[in-house]
């Protein structure tokens, strides 16, 4: 491990963080996503010495909560319920501390529309966009915006109800199928090049990775299922262009608030510009997931990792979260 890293492992006795709950499932779209993440952080801390269990998020969770003894909860709920600031306003009104950005960063992450807004008024590069809520919104953001475009459910994650199109009846399309998600419907201009993804851990960037995929855009079953979907690291950057992608992605995390760890989304267009899509507060955590890879890359393995997370809970106490 290079010592610009060393700093982001864990120095907590794994007894002393306590009894430690790993919320995962839920009842979001990224449900099954999440039952494997969480799976594979109970299991590392499990492994490492953490008085850890699991807690399937349901209709009983007040009461589990408050009838389990929990020093500390653990957050790998995907989407709405887990990453959008209704989990952390819970676990704040209990007194138990948790992992991740707190509840106003996590409401913000997940709203890419404000996300955006943000981003904008602070000079960070977004793509251009529109909101969509009929069809005559779709013609014009067809003329204001042109094609290729991408339409996303405002509040979803892991690439659910997306959708690439190049036309106006394509754009129609897209956009009654990411209703069934969403009453608020995104539409952003297309950013032709690379992507990256960039994850933060304890205020620290880790390295980016350039991903390729044969698909028309790095979608759900390229995150998850596909075997061939590429990871590089080292990205492939030259180190002046990646040190700006760096110095962005963490300017841009603060911007939103972002603690504890996250992982920021980023398009690279043919001029060299980087342009940000979103932030994930709660990434996904199983064999296929990103955070992990660029943890290995920085001399972390897994179960450093999830120790890195957790240690961040047990800081977090010290101040206001939010």
């Amino acid at each position: 491990m290079s010592a610009a890293y060393a700093n982001l492992v864990s120095t907590i006795a794994p007894k002393d963080f306590g009894r430690v709950a790993v919320l995962f499932g839920g009842k979001s779209a990224e449900r099954e996503v999440s039952l494997k993440s969480g799976n594979a952080v109970l299991d590392a801390l499990q492994s490492a010495g953490v008085d850890a269990f699991g807690l399937d998020v349901g209709d009983d969770l007040l009461q589990r909560l408050l009838n389990e003894k929990i020093d500390r909860a653990f957050i790998i709920l995907h989407g709405r319920g887990g990453e959008d600031g209704s989990m952390q306003g819970l676990l704040e009104c209990l007194g138990i501390p948790y992992t991740g950005s707190g509840i106003l960063a996590s409401a913000l992450a997940m709203d890419k529309l404000r996300t955006k807004q943000v981003w904008h008024s602070l000079g960070i590069p977004t793509p251009r966009h529109a909101v969509l809520g009929s069809e005559a919104d779709c013609i014009s953001a067809a003329t204001e915006l042109g094609f290729p475009l991408i339409v996303k459910p405002a509040h979803e994650g892991s690439s659910i109800g997306m959708a690439k199109v190049s036309s106006a009846s394509e754009l129609i399309d897209a956009w009654k199928a990411a209703s069934t998600y969403d009453s608020q419907v995104l539409v952003e201009q297309w950013i032709h090049g690379p992507e990256f993804t960039i994850a933060t851990l304890r205020d620290q960037v880790l390295p980016p990775i350039a991903l390729g995929t044969t698909h028309s855009f790095y979608d759900y079953d390229a995150k998850y299922i596909a075997n061939d979907t590429q990871y590089r690291i080292p990205c492939g950057l030259d180190s002046a262009k990646e040190k700006e992608l760096m110095d962005l992605t963490a300017k841009a995390c603060e911007a939103l608030g972002i603690a504890g760890w996250g992982r920021a989304d980023v398009m690279q267009d043919a001029e060299g510009r980087f342009w940000f899509l979103e932030v994930n507060t709660a990434p996904g955590m199983t064999d296929h997931s990103l955070v992990p890879m660029a943890a290995r890359a920085a001399g972390l393995d897994f179960q450093q990792l999830v120790l890195a997370i957790l240690a961040e809970s047990v800081a977090g106490n010290k101040e206001p979260r939010g």
